[in-house]
């Protein structure tokens, strides 16, 4: 009897201490994906072709992982940043990790946002863009697709055509439009210059779903054939 005793009293404990591990384990993982419940979500686009690498530094140390920083034209996503607190510096990747600018963006608890670099670095045009990714839901069955014109050369703006209907006239380099509604469906998203008749991008199978919010950006420069040459991509924002 006493063993029984004995071996249902450590199997409590064992349970216990389960349980134990199991909480701290859970506040772990939720500490290090939203650091003092800010729930911030940010990312860096990169579009910058003469642009190292770059890392973003908060508080002095670095956001993203070393060893991943952020280079051109490759996504990382959203992540959770570790503080409000300001310069955001964003530094060259390269082993002398000069501070190349930095930014006193006000975020708020709760928000998406991203930093589209573009521009060149060697004439000194590199250049931000700042976005704020969130917004009122769309109505039932639609969403909502904005646009972003991160090119260089497309000063005088661009017109984007969804199945062959307007979109978005006359954006301008560096300009954000609103977000727009859309039925849900797929659409082929097309981008001219404004004025022009002449496609620079065709993205043919673009899925708009219920309640989800899209960035539409473009970037490269149009007078480049190379991997730099103009482009566009979509980013979903929600």
């Amino acid at each position: 009897m006493n063993n029984h005793k004995a071996n249902i009293s450590n199997l409590s404990l064992f349970i216990a201490g389960v349980l134990l591990t199991m909480m701290i384990t859970s506040c772990g993982k939720q500490s290090s994906n939203s650091p003092l419940g800010l729930n911030i979500q940010y990312q860096v686009l990169n579009l910058s072709p003469d642009l190292f690498p770059v890392n973003l530094f908060v508080n002095a140390q670095s956001v993203n992982a070393i060893t991943n920083p952020f280079v051109y034209n490759i996504n990382h996503g959203y992540f959770y940043v570790p503080a409000i607190d300001t310069p955001y510096q964003f530094r060259t990747a390269l082993s002398s990790g000069a501070t190349l600018f930095s930014r006193d963006d006000i975020l708020k608890s709760g928000l998406k946002y991203t930093l589209f670099i573009t521009g060149a670095n060697n004439d000194h045009s590199l250049t931000q863009i700042f976005t704020i990714d969130t917004s009122a839901a769309p109505a039932i069955g639609r969403g909502k697709l904005r646009f972003v014109n991160a090119s260089p050369t497309a000063a005088a703006g661009l017109d984007v055509t969804a199945n062959g209907t307007p979109a978005f006239s006359k954006v301008p380099y560096k300009t954000i439009s609103k977000y727009i509604e859309l039925p849900i469906g797929n659409y082929d998203l097309q981008i001219k210059a404004t004025g022009s008749t002449n496609i620079l991008k065709d993205l043919p199978t673009v899925t708009i779903q219920d309640g989800r919010l899209y960035t539409l950006y473009s970037y490269g420069y149009t007078t480049r054939i190379d991997s730099a040459a103009f482009s566009a991509a979509v980013l979903t924002n929600k």
